[in-house]
Order: structure tokens, then sequence, then C-alpha cells
């Protein structure tokens, strides 16, 4: 049961990943709320998705947890403006993962993919699970 699990978290990290970098290609396309939103929210519900990848036999409630500590944690690292961290952060995947100035409405778009995500995750669970997600 436990491989099903992480098949399944696998499969949404790849989703997330592929529609967090279409958003970006295509957010001329998007109406402009999304577009300004959307692809932090994913990103938070990737990093979800890993902690329940990494953490199967966890409950929700500690990838949840982890996943605001990680995410609010790479926002705040972005106070910090070193030379060495900004020559990360000016590559791509640096871009990608540690971003590049705070912004508080990162808080929020941060717990919007987080919550979301954990909603998704209990909806999946209830039906690849005899017993109650938790």
């Amino acid at each position: 049961m436990n491989e099903l699990k992480r098949a399944i978290y696998l499969l949404f990290i790849v989703i997330t990943i592929i529609v967090g970098l279409a958003s970006r290609a295509y957010g001329s396309s998007l109406p402009d709320f999304l577009a300004e939103n959307i692809g932090d929210a994913l990103w938070a519900a990737m990093v979800y998705f890993g902690f329940r990848f990494l953490l199967i036999r966890k409950n929700l409630r500690t990838a949840m947890a982890l996943s605001f500590l990680f995410s609010f944690g790479i926002e705040f690292s972005q106070l910090y403006q070193a030379d060495w961290i900004n020559q990360v952060r000016d590559t791509l995947p640096g871009a990608l993962i540690l971003g590049k100035g705070f912004l508080a409405a990162d808080l929020v778009r941060y717990a919007a993919g987080i919550i979301l995500a954990m909603l998704l995750d209990r909806c999946i669970l209830t039906r690849f699970g005899p017993k109650r997600v938790q």
C-alpha cells in the first residue's frame, strides 16, 4: 500500500511541476489573479507532496507543518541578501527554489497551496486506503 501511495505522490509532484512551469510559460494567457498567484501556490503544493512522498508513514498534519516551516523558511531566507546566495538565486534552479526577494503575499500563496494540496491528498487517500486518513 505504501508503494502505491508513494507512486501517487511522485505523480502529484511531477504534475505540479509541469503545471507550475506551464503557468510561467503561458501566464499571459491566464487571468491576472491566477497568473500572479498560482506559481507560488503550486510550489508550496509540490513541497507538501514532497514531504508526503518522503514521510509516507507520517500523518497529514506532520506533512502540512513541515511544508509550512520549509516554505516560510525559504521566504524569510530571502531577507538575507549576501553576494554568494544572490549568485545562486540568479540561476534558474536557485530562483525556482530560493526565490528572489521577500514578499509577505507569498506567505498567503504558500498557505493556500499547502492547504489545497492537503485537501486533495485527503480526498485521494480516502479512496486508496482502508483506514481513516490522519
